[in-house]
């Protein structure tokens, strides 16, 4: 086909509804919208061709119009498995238009067939695919399947086009430098889609990143979305190295988040260099403390070790973890109720990330259930996502479980009750705090950003300080007592109670939804299920159904 470039909008899908991720209050305290930005949408913007005219809708941010259907010849969209009936929404809306649609992203790249509607699918990333999609866009291909064949080198992944962002609306902005993990994780899709053999981009295309960024004027902070950042510890020093030099240059204007494993603990070089860039904070995927549970979901790497003592070390360096947990592994008992709150408590975690087992799609976890036949007749269409609360806190356990939900779900419960009350949360925050040392910290908040952060903290200490009864005396003791032991982490302290805004009634948004859940079950737990070749004292086990 020949003739002019064609409009081409991308259309970010919503996130559903109330998730542990989407930081509602916490955004609307300090005056933002949405947490993070649409990489994957900015990075396929910059894969093609640049006479392209391109426009950017997320709708996290803003609302999609009919204007902007009408603009465009081709409708992009697609993400993850919380945004999946939001991306389907679109592709309807687009087709009744008449547009050509394209769509990609992890949840496409899972179950493609959900998406069999769109024109085109991109299965996998889409440097690998760059000059066909762009081949079937231009000839407005119907029926195409893109799926690389190989990893792509990242040495081919563009600078994003930051510039169609609304950067005020964030909250931060990510990059990423590299993709891969050379774990296992039978749970995890990121082996899946990304492979075991972790690849990264050049210091010089992250810092060409971050400079376009820092032409558009934007400073504060920047996520490194990387699944597990360190997942090569030679490459990642190499990178964090040449990243210090760069932010001296320019007088640090960034500081920076990231996904990492807890490794980072045994490597104080690496760590050094984090607290010299900046890095104020890490998610880590702790999962359990029970090593029976880490040794079957084959997460090895937390094996052997003392997971407490490795969060306190990173935390003491002055990077405040978040920890991920799973409830809901074939060994487990009752007995990870305990485990899990004492573990956070004792390694001073404010956010511990609890959620659900869930079968993602295309993960070694999901193709055993199948052959075990624990998602026959039970979710045949367990790629669907069948309401907007799609989130692993509230639609976990998709699968016949070995013990029973009731008491899966019961104990989920007493996690989240237990660590997100008022007190237990906060009393985490003082402890966090007085061990953080922040004077390795070099990042230089503009004037703008400093006045950004007194707005913020005057909205959250209007509202925990002061509206809420049940955490105005604990936000005030945490003030005061960073102030007095640890001036330099204050701002911390502000951030974990921000944080709360959020948390505290998320924790009892979960709480409702799993006595619903809980009700359901009443006099619905199937027959026990036994493990195909187990001996018969697994018959004693009562399974849900």
């Amino acid at each position: 086909m020949t003739g002019p470039s064609p409009n081409v909008l991308l259309v970010h899908p919503r996130t559903a509804g109330s998730s542990f991720w989407n930081y509602r209050a916490t955004l609307e305290a300090v005056g933002r919208r949405y947490a993070n930005t649409p990489l994957g949408m900015i990075t396929l913007a910059g894969l093609l061709p640049s006479t392209w005219p391109i426009r950017l809708v997320d709708r996290n941010v803003e609302e999609l119009s009919p204007e902007d259907l009408d603009w465009a010849d081709i409708v992009g969209t697609g993400g993850m498995l919380s945004q999946q009936r939001d991306a389907l929404r679109i592709v309807r809306l687009a087709k009744e238009r008449g547009r050509y649609v394209v769509v990609g992203g992890p949840d496409p790249s899972a179950s493609p067939q959900v998406y069999a509607s769109a024109d085109a699918r991109v299965v996998g990333e889409a440097e690998g695919v760059q000059e066909h999609l762009i081949q079937a866009l231009e000839r407005r291909e119907s029926g195409v399947l893109l799926r690389s064949q190989s990893y792509p080198d990242l040495a081919t992944s563009p600078i994003p086009r930051f510039d169609l962002l609304k950067l005020d609306r964030y909250l931060h902005v990510g990059v990423q430098a590299s993709r891969g993990c050379p774990h296992g994780c039978e749970f995890c899709s990121v082996v899946e889609i990304y492979g075991r053999r972790p690849r990264y981009k050049s210091s010089a295309q992250i810092l060409a990143e971050l400079e376009a960024l820092y032409r558009l004027g934007y400073r504060g902070h920047v996520d490194f979305v990387d699944d597990n950042l360190i997942a090569s510890p030679r490459a990642a020093r190499r990178l964090l190295r040449d990243l210090v030099a760069w932010l001296e240059v320019h007088h640090q204007p960034f500081e920076f988040t990231t996904e990492a494993s807890l490794n980072l603990a045994d490597d104080q070089e690496l760590l050094t260099l984090m607290q010299r860039s900046n890095f104020f904070a890490i998610f880590a995927g702790v999962e359990t403390p029970d090593p029976e549970a880490l040794r079957a979901s084959n997460k090895r790497q937390n094996l052997g070790r003392d997971l407490v003592a490795s969060v306190r070390k990173i935390q003491s360096a002055g990077i405040f973890v978040n920890g991920g947990f799973i409830v809901g592994f074939d060994t487990e008992r009752s007995s990870v109720t305990d485990a899990i709150v004492e573990c956070v408590e004792a390694a001073a975690m404010p956010v511990g990330m609890v959620g659900l087992l869930y079968a993602l799609p295309g993960t070694e976890l999901a193709r055993r259930l199948s052959r075990e036949g624990r998602l026959e007749g039970l979710f045949d269409d367990f790629a669907v996502a069948h309401s907007d609360d799609a989130d692993q806190c509230t639609s976990g356990l998709n699968f016949r479980t070995l013990r029973p939900k009731s008491e899966t779900f019961s104990d989920y419960r007493e996690i989240y009750r237990r660590l997100y009350h008022p007190r237990a949360y906060y009393g985490r925050v003082r402890r966090l705090v007085r061990m953080m040392d922040r004077s390795a910290s070099r990042f230089r908040p503009t004037k703008e950003r400093l006045l950004w952060d007194l707005r913020s903290f005057a909205r959250i200490s209007l509202e925990a300080g002061w509206r809420n009864s049940d955490t105005r005396a604990e936000y005030w003791r945490s003030l005061v007592d960073a102030l007095l032991h640890n001036p330099r982490a204050v701002r911390f302290a502000a951030l974990m109670a921000g944080l709360y805004l959020h948390l505290g009634p998320f924790s009892r948004h979960l709480d409702a939804v799993v006595r619903r859940r809980l009700g359901e079950l009443e006099g619905e737990e199937a027959q026990p299920w036994i493990r195909p070749g187990s001996p018969c004292v697994g018959a004693e086990v009562p399974v849900s159904g």
